[in-house]
C-alpha cells in the first residue's frame, strides 16, 4: 500500500463521524503589512493561475434570483445585510480581496483551411462554467474573461437532438450549416451529438462516495449549507440497490458514513446534518480516502463514481493541481469516475475543479442555487451519473476548394493533435446517458470574401479561389468537410469510428431556431471575453437573437440566458465586452 494511502486511512481511524478535524494552520496565508494595505484597496473578481494578471470589477453582494421556496429553509441561517452606516461613520472603501482561481484562455485562432485543414479536439460536457457567470451577473458583477468557456456554455442548454435508434451506436449525429447572424458572408457549422437516453429506474446500481469538503472556508451559506441541501435532494432519490458513503475533509479525511443503501434514508440525511465547517483543507488525503472507499464497494457492472464537492480552496497536504490530477489519473483506471461540484464565491478554484473532472473521466458543474443543484443531481441524474461512451474525440477535416477558413468556437483546452485522433492511448471526454453535447464552427466559402486572413503570396490558385459547390467540391460528391468520431465502450480499451460527409447541400440560406439559439449562446460568450469575434454585433442585438429563438423554453432556461445578457447590458459592459 502506498504512503498517502496509509495516511488517509490513518487520518480516517482518528477522525470523529459528524465532527470536523481542527488544524493549527488556519484558513488563509498571513500577508505582511504592506501587501494587507494594498489589498484593502483593490477589488478583483478572479485571478488566472500560474502567476497570471488580475482582472478587478467590483464584488457585489450575491443575488440569488432563481431559489425556490425550499431554500428558504435551508437559508434560514444565513446573515442579513449590514445596516446602512450612521452618519459621520467611515467606512472601507473596498471588500476583501478575491482569490478565485481561473486558467488561463485563450481563444481559438482562425485557421485557413489549405494550410491547417484538419481540426481535432475531445468532447466536453461540462456546465459549471456558465452556472459560475450566471452566479457573477446575478451578483451585478461582470466575470473574469478566462471563467467563460463557450463550450460550457453550449453544453448548459437542450438543442433537442434525436436520439440514436439503437443502443449500439451510442450517440447520433446532428449537423447544419446557415448564415453567421454577425456576418452574413461568414457560415456556421453545427456539430451536436445526442447520447442514448436511459430512465432512471434503468440505471445500474450505484456505488456512489460524497466527498464533502468540510474545511473553513465553507462556512458560507452559498457553500456548505447549499451542498447539504443539494445532496439531500439527490439522495431522496436513491434507490434501494444504490449505496452511498461520505467521506468528509478538512485538516484531515475522514469517514462520516460508511457505505449505506439507498433505502436508509435517515441516516444519510442525518450524516449529511452533521456536517460542520472548520480548519484547513486537505482535499489530496480526502480524494485518496474516497477512492479507498469507492475501490471497497465496487458494483461489477454498476456506476462507481465519487463525486467531489468544494470550493477547491485546498491549502494543506497535496495542493499542486498537477499533483491532484496526477493522483486522480492513477485512480481512473480503476472504473471508477470523479465528478467535481463548484460551491462559493471569493475563493472558488475553478481550474483545479474543472481539469480534476476532466482527468477523473467525469464531469464538472458549479452549484449557484439549489435549482441547479436538483437539476444536476436529480433531474439530469441519468446523464451525470452513467457513462455511455468514453475518450469520446471529434475530427473534422475541411475541403479547401470549399471552405477558405475556420474557427472551432471555445474547446480551447480540450484541443488535440491530429495524430491524437487514432490514439487510443490519449484521453478524452465522456458522454453520459442522454447528454447532449454541441460545437460550433465559424467557416467562411472560398470565395464568399469574407476571409479574415490575407492570402498567402504562393498558396495554390485552387484553394484561394474556387467557388462552393465548384470542381474541387464534385470530386469530393460535394462534400464541404469531412466528420470522424471515436469513442470507446465504458468497458472498452479499443475505439471505434463513425465517419460521416458533410455536403455542400446542407448549406441553408437561413439558420433554424435551434442553430440561432446555439449562435445567441456562443456570441454571449464571446461578448464577455471582449466581443473579437462578433463584429459589430451588440448585446442589444444578442437579447433580440436570443428571444427570437427562445422556442417552448418549458424549464425557462433559455429566458435566464436573455436576462443574463439584459442583465450584462446593465452594467455598461464597454471595452470588456460589445457595447451598445
Amino acid at each position: 500500500m502506498n504512503r498517502p494511502l496509509c495516511v488517509a486511512i490513518a487520518c480516517a481511524l482518528t477522525f470523529s463521524a459528524g465532527c470536523t478535524v481542527q488544524s493549527d494552520r488556519q484558513e488563509g496565508a498571513p500577508v505582511d503589512e504592506a501587501s494587507s494595505a494594498e489589498l484593502d484597496r483593490v477589488e478583483v473578481s478572479g485571478t488566472r493561475v500560474a502567476g497570471q494578471e488580475t482582472a478587478a470589477p467590483k464584488e457585489a453582494r450575491r443575488a440569488e434570483r432563481r431559489i425556490a421556496a425550499e431554500v428558504a429553509a435551508d437559508m434560514a441561517m444565513a446573515m442579513p445585510s449590514a445596516p446602512p452606516p450612521a452618519v459621520g461613520v467611515s467606512m472601507p472603501l473596498s471588500e476583501p480581496a478575491n482569490r478565485e482561481q481561473y486558467a488561463r484562455l485563450d481563444a481559438n485562432p482562425v485557421h485557413r483551411v489549405a494550410e491547417s485543414p484538419v481540426s481535432t479536439f475531445s468532447i466536453d460536457v461540462d456546465t459549471g462554467s456558465y452556472a459560475n457567470v450566471r452566479r457573477m451577473l446575478n451578483a451585478g458583477t461582470l466575470p473574469p474573461a478566462d471563467a467563460v468557456r463557450a463550450e460550457e456554455f453550449l453544453n448548459y442548454f437542450d438543442y433537442g437532438y434525436a436520439p440514436p435508434a439503437a443502443t449500439q451506436v451510442p450517440f447520433s449525429v446532428t449537423t447544419e450549416i446557415a448564415p453567421a447572424p454577425w456576418a452574413a458572408d461568414r457560415h456556421l457549422m453545427l456539430v451536436g451529438i445526442k447520447g442514448y437516453e436511459v430512465p432512471k429506474a434503468r440505471i445500474p446500481a450505484s456505488n456512489l462516495v460524497f466527498l464533502i469538503d468540510t474545511s473553513g472556508s465553507m462556512q458560507s451559506p452559498d457553500k456548505l449549507e447549499l451542498l447539504r441541501a443539494a445532496f439531500k435532494a439527490m439522495a431522496a432519490e436513491l434507490r434501494p440497490q444504490d449505496r452511498v458513503a461520505i467521506v468528509a475533509y478538512a485538516g484531515s479525511a475522514g469517514l462520516v458514513l460508511p457505505t449505506t443503501p439507498g433505502s436508509d434514508k435517515a441516516a444519510i440525511m442525518d450524516a449529511l446534518d452533521r456536517l460542520q465547517a472548520g480548519g484547513s483543507t486537505n482535499g489530496g488525503a480526502g480524494i485518496e480516502l474516497a477512492y479507498l472507499t469507492a475501490a471497497e464497494n465496487f458494483i461489477d457492472g454498476g456506476v462507481n463514481r465519487v463525486i467531489l464537492a468544494t470550493d477547491g480552496d485546498f491549502n494543506v497536504g497535496t495542493v499542486s493541481v498537477e499533483a491532484l490530477k496526477t493522483l486522480v489519473a492513477d485512480r481512473r483506471e480503476s472504473g471508477i469516475a470523479l465528478t467535481t461540484l463548484g460551491f462559493g464565491t471569493g475563493n472558488y478554484n475553478d481550474a483545479m475543479a474543472e481539469q480534476l473532472a476532466n482527468i477523473g473521466n467525469g464531469n464538472h458543474a458549479y452549484i449557484d442555487t439549489l435549482a441547479e443543484g436538483r437539476k444536476v443531481l436529480v433531474e439530469e441524474i441519468s446523464s451525470t451519473m452513467m457513462t455511455i461512451a468514453k475518450d469520446v474525440k471529434i475530427q473534422v477535416e475541411f475541403n479547401p476548394a470549399v471552405v477558405s477558413e475556420y474557427r472551432l468556437i471555445g474547446y480551447e483546452n480540450r484541443l488535440l493533435n491530429r495524430e491524437d485522433f487514432d490514439n487510443d492511448k490519449v484521453d478524452a471526454g465522456e458522454i453520459g446517458a442522454g447528454h447532449d453535447v454541441t460545437a460550433l464552427y465559424e467557416i467562411v466559402l472560398a470565395g464568399s470574401g469574407g476571409e479574415r486572413l490575407p492570402p498567402l503570396r504562393y498558396a495554390a490558385a485552387d484553394a484561394r479561389t474556387a467557388a462552393a459547390g465548384g470542381e474541387g467540391a464534385a470530386r469530393f460528391g460535394g462534400e464541404l468537410a469531412f466528420l470522424r468520431l471515436r469513442y470507446k465502450a465504458p468497458d472498452g480499451d479499443a475505439s471505434r469510428l463513425i465517419e460521416q460527409p458533410i455536403l455542400v447541400s446542407q448549406v441553408a440560406s437561413a439558420a433554424s431556431e435551434r442553430l440561432r439559439f446555439a449562435a445567441a449562446v456562443a456570441a454571449f460568450a464571446d461578448a464577455l471575453r471582449g466581443g473579437t469575434h462578433i463584429g459589430e454585433f451588440t448585446l442589444q442585438d444578442l437579447s433580440m437573437l436570443a428571444e427570437s429563438a427562445r422556442g417552448a423554453d418549458k424549464d425557462g432556461y433559455r429566458g435566464e440566458l436573455v436576462y443574463l445578457i439584459e442583465q450584462a447590458r446593465s452594467l455598461k459592459v464597454g471595452g470588456v465586452a460589445v457595447s451598445d
